[in-house]
């Protein structure tokens, strides 16, 4: 089962006052299954708005087709299972959080909403704060208010635009933790951020666009990690000399080596040579890359530099 499918999708925007035409998306095939948390990457203008705004039924293709939750995204009744939190964020200044979340209620057809209301701020840790007028909110609780308003009535999909823009650090661990809830329960996350580590920590597939077309997709194991390469750390006590000999090379880290196994018994007899010389192992696991060292490398043929990690 999917819940976004895109088949050949392309949307060119016409040229205004003599400007070419912009070609937005080229061509995308694309499939989330359901359940999943897809994170999608890539630099600005890369198609990443134009492609959400298609699943939203915001934007109709020039070519192609795009199917949400089995059906039309222009069709009600999907729109009615997604929830969605935009980049730009524009809320109403004069009212209260309770009061936005009741309207959104009552446009998702939602009945005796009141509880819920008051659930999904408590999630988003606004409780305190529900009766506060929004004009005197700060960039990061306005984020938290739109989160609630996609969060009510347990959307099967959740778009979410930079949800943790304007977000502390331990802002987004909660939002991280809310998350977690939804897909526990069964929901499909599709994540646009430039926090890449974020998207590492959310996501387990990821699609990098550029120009409008998909250079990679998959499970972020496969784009991330290394089927031969592994990361040991020992216990304090070693011969690090010892170890360099026998195929172990120094890592990052207290005690942190990296070696190359083509196979589990070739990793387990590098291990059973560093235990023979007194090495005790306390952390192994596969060699895991930067997702932001794999964006530069996708987008390495086309001359393009990968975005770099805002500061927290």
């Amino acid at each position: 089962m999917l819940a976004i499918e895109a088949v050949g999708l392309r949307k060119t925007y016409a040229g205004l006052f003599g400007k070419r035409a912009e070609l937005a998306l080229a061509g995308l095939d694309l499939k989330v299954p359901r359940g999943t948390a897809f994170g999608l990457i890539g630099l600005n203008g890369a198609g990443k708005t134009t492609f959400i705004k298609s699943i939203l039924g915001v934007v109709r293709p020039t070519s192609g087709s795009v199917r949400v939750l089995g059906g039309a995204p222009e069709d009600r009744e999907v729109r009615a299972r997604i929830g969605y939190l935009p980049e730009r964020l524009h809320l109403p200044n004069a009212w209260s959080p309770v009061a936005f979340l009741a309207s959104v209620a009552r446009l998702k057809r939602l009945r005796e909403y009141e509880g819920e209301v008051r659930r999904q701020l408590v999630r988003v840790g606004l409780a305190g704060d529900a009766e506060r007028k929004i004009g005197g909110f700060s960039k990061g609780m306005r984020q938290r208010l739109g989160l609630a308003a996609a969060l009510l009535g347990g959307p099967e999909l959740l778009v979410l635009d930079e949800p943790t823009d304007g977000i502390d650090p331990l802002g987004r661990t909660e939002i991280r933790r809310i998350l977690g809830e939804e897909r526990a329960r069964g929901a499909t996350l599709f994540l646009n951020s430039h926090l890449l580590s974020e998207t590492e920590r959310v996501c387990d597939r990821i699609g990098i666009l550029s120009k409008g077309r998909l250079l990679r997709e998959g499970a972020l194991e496969e784009l991330c990690g290394s089927s031969t390469r592994f990361r040991a750390r020992f216990a304090p006590g070693f011969d690090a000399a010892a170890l360099l000999g026998i195929g172990l090379a120094a890592g990052d880290g207290e005690g942190a080596f990296t070696c190359e196994a083509e196979d589990p018994a070739a990793l387990n007899g590098i291990l059973d040579q560093a235990r023979a010389r007194g090495a005790l192992l306390i952390e192994l696991a596969r060699d895991m890359r930067d997702l932001e060292d794999v964006l530069t490398e996708a987008l390495g043929s086309q001359g393009a530099e990968a975005p770099k990690e805002p500061a927290a």
